[in-house]
């Protein structure tokens, strides 16, 4: 079974405009998360996918493995698709640029999903991890995830799922941690659909393969890998990495 990692690197980031180009104690953040995903020993072969000429020009001084996207996407599954179109996998995983400190061990997790499923049930994997403040439960930038009792996506949403009518009823509530590992069929089926009525509605990509009937295996984990989204971020991570 040949796994391939993918990053998505998109330069011009909302909230942190060139953020993948920032120094992390002595390289960019882009080349940090790139070396921390070859590290995990995980994969066949490590991508970084980006549509900067910037990104892809620092990452080939590397020696980097980077793709240039041809079209523009409007989600980091698109970007991921036309990545590995042509290319020899079974089995995609998606790693966050802003994300250096890559958590192999939830990587492994995920890619274990498809070692287990000998028969091909699963379409996708992906993580989830408890909310317990109610700021953090009510806030739409946190997608919140429902499972059935075989930990098989039911839906994603911005509100707070499940609705908890009943007070006395215990409820865990579940964020989504954007992090996939695809079959690369369920990743090119979503690269060549529509978005779907509920994505275009939540604006959430996951939603699509839902839609389409795609099971989507949810693993969770209690730790969750630093992000950088804002130059706070930055300076924390900066923290992080000379402690280490």
């Amino acid at each position: 079974m040949k796994k391939i990692a993918v990053i998505p690197a998109r330069l011009q980031a909302t909230r942190f405009p060139k953020k993948l180009l920032q120094d992390l104690c002595g390289e960019p953040v882009i080349v940090r998360t790139y070396e921390a995903t070859l590290k995990t020993g995980l994969f066949d072969e490590v991508w970084v996918a980006t549509d900067s000429q910037e990104i892809f020009d620092l990452l080939k001084q590397k020696d980097a493995k980077v793709f240039m996207s041809q079209k523009e996407h409007a989600c980091g599954s698109d970007r991921i698709a036309e990545t590995v179109e042509n290319m020899e996998a079974d089995i995609v995983v998606n790693v966050q640029g802003d994300e250096p400190f890559t958590n192999k061990e939830s990587l492994a997790k995920l890619i274990q999903i498809f070692e287990d499923d000998t028969v091909g049930n699963i379409d996708l994997a992906s993580l989830k991890t408890p909310l317990t403040k109610t700021a953090d439960i009510q806030n739409p930038n946190n997608v919140k995830v429902i499972t059935d009792q075989e930990n098989l996506a039911l839906y994603f949403s911005r509100s707070p799922i499940p609705y908890q009518r009943d007070e006395e009823v215990e409820v865990t509530y579940y964020r989504h941690i954007g992090i996939y590992a695809f079959r690369k069929k369920a990743l090119l089926d979503f690269y060549h659909q529509a978005m779907t009525p509920l994505e275009s509605a939540e604006k959430i990509e996951c939603i699509r393969y839902l839609e389409h009937g795609k099971k989507i295996k949810m693993i969770e984990v209690a730790e969750v890998s630093v992000g950088i989204d804002t130059p706070g971020d930055l300076e924390e991570a900066r923290k992080i990495w000379l402690k280490k």
